[in-house]
């Protein structure tokens, strides 16, 4: 057998050309494919002790500073209060073992003040729907952004 750089041109430009169309594949599935998920909630749990722990003076970041939505794909904010005190979220207070469902229908950002964070506030930013193949190759580029960094 021949070592690799010895290997006929034909061999190294026939693997190329697999890459690149595996590449376009790919690509194109991201954009034409719908998106789907099983619910339009995107959930978040305030776990029990929350509050116990923020007192003693540690630093608990149990829920992002940024939540991404997506109108007609994830556009429900849902808020679980698992912990022994009530949270307040916006304008609501929400009593221990309380859900909130918080629906989205403008393409935004919204600020609201909440207890959960040491910060005291939380940020929700609503997408547009991504409508067009290149917005939903957009929207899942984004999306694998966000869960790297």
């Amino acid at each position: 057998m021949r070592p690799f750089h010895k290997r006929p041109r034909a061999v190294i430009v026939s693997a190329a050309a697999l890459v690149a169309a595996a590449t376009m594949g790919a690509v194109a599935w991201a954009a034409f494919a719908p998106i789907t998920f099983a619910s339009r909630e995107e959930p978040f749990e305030i776990p029990k002790g929350t509050w116990a722990r923020r007192m003693a003076g540690n630093k608990v970041e149990i829920l992002p500073s940024r939540v991404f939505l997506t109108l007609g794909i994830r556009d429900v904010l849902l808020l679980k209060n698992l912990d022994d005190v009530p949270q307040i979220f916006g304008p609501t207070l929400m009593m221990p073992g309380q859900s909130f469902r918080l629906p989205f229908e403008v393409a935004s950002s919204y600020q609201f003040a909440c207890t959960a964070h040491a910060s005291g506030q939380m940020t929700v930013v609503v997408d547009a729907q991504p409508d067009t193949p290149w917005g939903r190759l957009v929207w899942r580029t984004r999306r694998i952004a966000r869960v790297v960094t």
